[in-house]
This record gives C-alpha cells, structure tokens and sequence, in this order.
C-alpha cells in the first residue's frame, strides 16, 4: 500500500486482506476480516461478535466477566473511534462497508446486557439488531447522517443497540 500524504485519500472500492493487514487501523475496524465478506459484511461482522462473545470467555475467563466485557466495550468504542476514521479516510468512503467494528461494539453491548441469555434470545437479538442497523429507522438514521468520522460510524449502532435492548425491554414489560 502506498503511503498517503496528509489530507490525501485513496477510493479502495474493495477491500482486501491486503489492504486489511496495511495498517492496525484497518484490521481493527474491518472486524479481523469478517468486514471482507463478498456479501451482507455487516451481518458478517454481527456474527462475528456474537461467535467471539461466545468463545473468548471460554478462552480466558478471568478476562471475559461482565466487567470485563463492559471495560473492554468501552475500550472498543474509543479504539472504534480512531480506527474507523483512519481506515474510512485510507479508503475514501467515511462509512465503507467493510468496516464492521461499530457492529461488533454493539453486538457485544446487546449480548452483554441481555445475558445470561438462551439461544432463542440471542438470535432474536440478532434479528432486531441487524433490523435497527440496517434499515436505519428515526432516530437512528438522524445519528448516521448528523455525526461523521470514526465516532459517527460508531454512534449509530450503538443507538441501534439501544433500541434492539428497548425492544426486549418492553417485551418483557408486557
């Protein structure tokens, strides 16, 4: 990958693992590659973070705790931040699609305020949260085109996570 002058942009209009692995940046927010699938690379990236939810507590449970998860969430959205808007500007589109950190964070958010929860619940999770994300409906779509940069990219998932978390709020109210 060549080098870019400050101010400077590249249009990657495919992103590959070459370009991926060019910069921390950039495997960060393409979700450790699950950003370069060839078709729907956001719900690759939302599997991604519930299949890593899953196995990195089996891994390392003293890391992996509740706690954990909410520091290393926090961590991961100001990372998400800086990430996103080196890679976005690397690439030439601010929110390419590839980039799939912002769902990861979010997904993680979700599982973790929904846990313990059943296999059921996590893929009506899924569900709701890829609906929110994808479809983008008031207010969230007012965030995606208000905020820019790495913090808008990250901002309106997780106000789609919100939402998915508000949806089962109420339905368990009722």
């Amino acid at each position: 990958m060549t080098t870019l002058e400050p101010g400077q942009t590249a249009l990657i209009t495919k992103p590959t693992a070459r370009f991926m692995l060019a910069h921390p940046a950039h495997l960060i927010a393409q979700g450790f590659g699950s950003g370069l699938s060839p078709i729907m690379p956001g719900t690759a990236g939302t599997l991604f973070a519930w299949l890593s939810f899953q196995l990195l507590p089996a891994r390392w449970p003293a890391i992996f705790t509740p706690l954990g998860w909410a520091l290393i969430i926090v961590a991961g959205f100001a990372l998400g931040v800086w990430a996103c808007a080196v890679t976005g500007r690397h690439m030439g589109v601010a929110d390419h699609g590839s980039m799939v950190w912002d769902e990861i964070i979010a997904f993680w958010l979700v599982l973790l305020l929904l846990a313990p929860a059943s296999f059921s619940t996590q893929c009506w999770a899924f569900f709701w949260f890829r609906f929110f994300d994808m479809l983008k409906p008031p207010p969230i779509g007012y965030f995606d085109r208000r905020f820019k940069g790495g913090f808008g990219v990250m901002w309106d998932d997780i106000v789609a996570a919100f939402f998915t978390l508000l949806g089962f709020a109420l339905w368990r109210a009722i």
